[in-house]
């Protein structure tokens, strides 16, 4: 439903079903699938591609230029996957050549004020809480929730199921399963409460709780923490998970237990 006091660019691709609400701005080169609700005083900019049954509430901007001075206007775009919600005043910027693409997965939640700089990858089922601020090429696997009002610095890797205290430096990479907290940010236990509500019995979770005794509390570097789970922990698809997050980690894993 085209609203007659917004502005939609010919060129742009809006399923007959999306309801667009006054002084909204979409450009050229955008999709907008079946079920979307675009809130008032929304810009979604060239390049944006957003998926079905969205909700993007009042003053987002979705597909900006990167605030990146290496950007040189190159054709890069947004993705925006299916049930995801944008709470009011989010940025979400597109791409520059380094990937061409920032992605958010499918039902997540995006609160007000965060923002989601260049070549982003946010995953499935992800919370990022009110003010978050994201810089480029940070990647959030799914189910990740991030507290409000945290930093995460550039190429920063945050795992899977992973819960981040509000207010958090984010600086090194969060490996999945965890939560983080305190300053610098450290390990803070397990994600018990999470695993559980997303069906990990508890054989399951005092697996994990196992192998981050000995990657954070054994007094252990990462190398040989990780030679010491691969040779007494049996093969599972978590804790394989865990040591190829640790091994693949290119700006280093945050600090284990600080009691």
């Amino acid at each position: 439903m085209k609203q007659p006091l917004a502005y939609v660019h010919p060129e742009a691709q809006i399923a007959d079903n999306v309801v667009i609400e006054p002084f909204v701005t979409i450009d050229k080169n955008v999709v907008i699938e079946e079920g979307t609700r675009i809130g008032s005083n929304v810009t979604i900019l060239e390049g944006a591609h957003i998926g079905k049954n969205c909700k993007i509430f009042p003053g987002a901007v979705i597909s900006a230029i990167p605030q990146d001075l290496k950007f040189k206007g190159e054709k890069t775009i947004v993705e925006i996957g299916d049930n995801t919600t944008i709470r009011e005043c989010a940025t979400i910027n597109r791409g520059t050549a380094a990937k061409g693409v920032t992605k958010v997965g499918s039902n997540c939640l995006i609160m007000a004020y965060v923002h989601i700089a260049h070549d982003c990858e946010i995953g499935d089922n992800c919370i990022i809480t009110n003010a978050c601020q994201l810089a480029g090429e940070v990647v959030v696997d799914d189910f990740a929730i991030i507290g409000g009002m945290s930093a995460v610095h550039q190429f920063v890797h945050i795992g899977r199921h992973v819960m981040i205290q509000g207010g958090s430096l984010i600086g090194k990479d969060v490996p999945p399963y965890v939560k983080a907290g305190r300053l610098p940010l450290s390990y803070a236990g397990v994600n018990s409460i999470g695993l559980r509500r997303r069906g990990f019995v508890n054989e399951k979770i005092n697996e994990i709780q196992d192998i981050y005794r000995i990657l954070f509390q054994s007094g252990l570097n990462n190398s040989d923490a990780v030679e010491r789970i691969e040779a007494e922990m049996p093969a599972s698809k978590e804790r394989d998970e865990i040591i190829m997050f640790v091994r693949n980690s290119k700006r280093g894993v945050m600090k284990g237990y600080m009691g």
